[in-house]
């Protein structure tokens, strides 16, 4: 049985590595030529390193990001509002959370993902079930291949998914992020610390990601696309943000104005299948959410971990239902408390009370809560 996955992400390589380990037969389609060196940070939290580890690739990921053993959520002056030291999570589970230039992560992936198997300049068209089950695969090249099971892991946008569920829509936050990458190093005590600052409806967040990186973002509210004059950009965040630590705007005026990326931050509207016959959707093409938990990527890494055990267990079988059943409740969890954890982060009115009752949650609560997240079955 031969499986195909179309799109070469974090999501898509890390299923490739995981059927490799497990001896699944597999091919994986992108249709950008070359990867290439874009992007910002992304978090991996302990249940993506679990599965990481699992995967043989752990060590690289530790030597080329850097470990957050601190998480604040603050006020413009770095002043804490709500604090976790993670040495509890260290205890349990060995590590706490890496952060990691999102390029520098993929590029890992597709070195350690047997080449013969991975076709890039290969963009997905559309595809065409067969009465046999089979599915046949059309590119934008006019080529074509047939498989047995389709995986999609092409991402929030995804052409798999749209015209597998031609209902499905993307929701738009109300909310624009700018991110960047800067060769700013850090003060000793910030090195292993993430840190998200809130403010009057704005958020800065901080975190190293490798040994001369900081990556950084800045969250606003915003009507959806909204187009801008690149060459101002630095001029109006540097000016949105005049008001917090001088290490915000220090951080901003040292970033190359081609290392800032602007995205609205949209999720998925859940769907109530992930799956149709032998074609199954992961990560953000089936349940993409925003980036508030810093759960993205390591919820589409669990995926990979998930669906491999599955196959592997349940040879030549379609195991997508199961898969499902496994995933959603922790993936509904995800989309919608980082859904309402954005929106409380912008609150026009009450933020007083709003951080308040952050500073009041007992920390015994937050601290079973991550242990439930980064929980995943052995």
């Amino acid at each position: 049985m031969k499986y195909t996955i179309i799109g070469a992400g974090i999501g898509g390589l890390t299923t490739a590595l995981a059927f490799e380990k497990k001896g699944i037969e597999y091919q994986i389609f992108e249709k950008a030529p070359v990867l290439n060196e874009v992007g910002a940070g992304i978090w991996l939290a302990p249940n993506a390193l679990q599965v990481l580890e699992s995967l043989g690739v752990l060590e690289d990921v530790i030597s080329k990001g850097n470990f957050i053993d601190r998480i604040t959520i603050g006020e413009q002056d770095l002043s804490p509002i709500s604090d976790s030291c993670q040495d509890f999570i260290k205890d349990i589970f060995g590590y706490t959370t890496v952060a990691i230039h999102r390029a520098a992560l993929q590029k890992l992936l597709f070195e350690k993902t047997p080449q013969e198997k991975i076709f890039l300049n290969k963009g997905f068209k559309s595809f065409k079930e067969l009465e046999s089950g089979i599915i046949e695969v059309f590119f934008d090249d006019s080529s074509k291949i047939k498989t047995d099971f389709l995986i999609a892991a092409d991402g929030i946008n995804s052409k798999v998914r749209k015209q597998l569920f031609p209902e499905s829509t993307k929701r738009y936050s109300g909310q624009t992020c700018w991110r960047g990458i800067t060769n700013i190093v850090l003060e000793d005590d910030l090195l292993h610390r993430g840190f998200e600052l809130w403010r009057n409806k704005i958020r800065f967040g901080i975190s190293k990601v490798t040994k001369d990186k900081t990556y950084w973002f800045a969250v606003v509210l915003s009507k959806e696309n909204v187009q801008e004059d690149l060459s101002l950009v630095k001029e109006k965040l540097l000016k949105m943000f005049s008001e917090f630590d001088p290490l915000i705007t220090n951080l901003i005026a040292a970033t190359e104005i081609h290392q800032i990326i602007k995205s609205d931050i949209h999720d998925l509207k859940p769907l109530k299948k992930w799956h149709k016959n032998n074609i199954c959707l992961i990560g953000d093409a089936g349940h993409a959410t925003t980036p508030n938990m810093g759960q993205g990527g390591a919820q589409a890494i669990e995926d990979a971990y998930y669906l491999s055990n599955l196959i592997a267990e349940n040879k030549g079988k379609n195991v997508f239902e199961s898969f499902q059943n496994k995933r959603q409740k922790k993936v509904s969890m995800v989309v919608n408390q980082s859904w309402a954890t954005g929106k409380m982060a912008h609150w026009k009115y009450g933020q007083g009370f709003r951080n308040f009752i952050l500073k009041s949650i007992p920390k015994s609560i937050i601290n079973k809560k991550m242990i439930a997240l980064y929980q995943i079955e052995k």
